[in-house]
């Protein structure tokens, strides 16, 4: 049990605290290293973001106005036409997420691009141009 006794900490990793306003000899005396009066100088100075000094800050003080849907749209995983060339048959969410081209949501296709091929693709939505795209290369939509 004796060598407990002995632990030390490592040399160099503990300091000594700054030894404030204890006088002038130590340099942090006197006004402590807060400069000179002013609301940062008082005890509990922290003052929080956006204070203007007691005046209506200015977010309060303009109208808020609009709508913002951010919180309830839908966000869609967006896939083209000439990123669908690359499968064969049938073309679903999962074989888009297999294949790394969508990730969180739901799928909608756009009509960027050609298609090549004939497929059956199953997605959440779809642009006409792109609907239209896909039935003139033989292929099928279906709306999940």
């Amino acid at each position: 049990m004796s060598v407990l006794g002995t632990l030390k900490p490592k040399k160099g990793s503990i300091q000594s605290s700054k030894r404030i306003g204890r006088g002038r000899g130590s340099g942090k005396g006197g006004t402590a290293a807060k400069g000179h009066k002013g609301q940062k100088a008082r005890s509990g100075a922290p003052i929080p973001r956006g204070f203007e000094g007691g005046q209506t800050p200015l977010a309060r003080r303009l109208p808020k106005f609009g709508f913002t849907n951010n919180r309830f749209k839908t966000n869609y995983d967006i896939i083209n036409l000439d990123q669908l060339n690359r499968f064969e048959g049938d073309v679903t969410p999962e074989t888009l997420k297999l294949a790394g081209l969508v990730h969180r949501g739901p799928v909608k296709i756009l009509a960027r691009g050609e298609l090549k091929k004939a497929l059956n693709i199953k997605a959440h939505k779809v642009s006409k141009k792109a609907q239209s795209a896909i039935e003139l290369a033989g292929g099928k939509v279906e709306v999940i």
